[in-house]
């Protein structure tokens, strides 16, 4: 039943006098207060909503207005698995990418191996990748704050000056940096991170889909290595189409809505197909083997080597990779050498 003003301030007033405490008649100013003590569960709930939805329709186009979406940023983490023979369980990624999809920061992975032995012996500064060492294999504030310096750093030198949206946590600390204005989204539901909306979903599926590609007899080394399962992730990085992305902060409604078709959410890729392996040209017909031609000299064909096997034609790449890996550049070129890969699996499974 509903309780009036009176009834409350005459209940009071007897309490005050059981407990030995007489005092004045409660007033309308006393009453007021113990109102506003303890505010009921749905009137504090809505009030935790009012700045979420505040910052989502007001403040947010607001900071969009300011970019255009290639230097719209968001990074997150997200966490894959190690096969079986790799130092720990999983790997944490630092995953980071602008809205417009044209660019995506190189891969920052944190294990639990401070030292691994595969990455021994590698230049690491040109690896399309990097490796740390985290707590128990995941974020601290310290590695988070050495990687925003990196992120800033790479911003300055391209002369850009970029909006980086993230989720508040304890392992991601605000920095003042030159290039780069950092703004930490409410967390709600409601604005969840581009990288939730299928980013991080369809790394984890080219990367399943490269690890299940991986045949232990025909590549004759057992296991991957930590170092392989880099890589992987690399190439699974550079799978996810700029579409995706740009869908995904979209769905976000961290860029405006232009009414741009959005990309398909598929998991996963099939394998390359022929015309992004031709580059634009014509595809050739092979070549059957027509047998010895007329006038052709028996000895010259002894001394035509064999087609390699497929076994032979791991080795080599793996070989090439490592001259890479020694004495590589740039990680540019590991890009090259991954179209390479992709080629060489797609005529081995055709």
């Amino acid at each position: 039943l509903p309780v009036g003003r009176p009834l409350l301030q005459l209940r009071a007033k007897h309490l005050a006098g059981a407990l030995g405490r007489p005092g004045p008649q409660p007033s309308g100013g006393w009453l007021a207060r113990v109102a506003a003590f303890k505010k009921p569960p749905a009137e504090k709930g809505d009030a935790e909503q009012l700045p979420v939805e505040h910052w989502a329709g007001a403040v947010l186009p607001a900071l969009l207005r300011s970019y255009v979406p290639s230097e719209i940023f968001s990074c997150g983490e997200a966490a894959v698995p190690l096969p079986a023979g790799c130092p720990g369980e999983r790997l944490t990624l630092l995953l980071c990418a602008n809205a417009s999809g044209s660019e995506k920061v190189p891969l920052r992975a944190l294990g639990e191996s401070p030292r691994p032995r595969c990455l021994r012996g590698i230049n690491l500064e040109q690896m399309p990748w990097s490796y740390r060492a985290g707590s128990l294999g995941g974020l601290t504030a310290p590695l988070f704050a050495e990687w925003l310096r990196e992120f800033n750093e790479g911003m300055r030198r391209q002369g850009k000056s970029v909006l980086l949206l993230l989720v508040k946590h304890e392992a991601h600390p605000y920095l003042q940096l030159s290039n780069v204005r950092m703004v930490f989204v409410p967390p709600a539901t409601a604005l969840a991170q581009p990288l939730d909306r299928g980013i991080a979903g369809d790394l984890k599926a080219h990367y399943r889909r490269r690890l299940l590609r991986w045949l232990p007899a025909e590549h004759s080394a057992g296991q991957p290595t930590l170092l392989d399962v880099l890589h992987m992730l690399a190439q699974a990085w550079g799978d996810v189409s700029p579409g995706l992305i740009a869908s995904c902060f979209r769905a976000a409604g961290f860029i405006p809505d232009t009414g741009a078709k959005t990309a398909s959410l598929s998991p996963a890729h099939g394998p390359l197909g022929w015309e992004q392996l031709e580059r634009g040209g014509e595809p050739t017909e092979a070549d059957g083997d027509e047998g010895m031609a007329e006038g052709e000299d028996a000895a010259e064909l002894v001394a035509v080597p064999p087609c390699p096997s497929e076994r032979e034609v791991w080795r080599s790449l793996a070989t090439l990779r490592r001259y890479l890996e020694c004495q590589a550049t740039s990680p540019d070129l590991f890009q090259a050498f991954y179209e390479l890969e992709d080629a060489v699996h797609m005529v081995s499974a055709g």
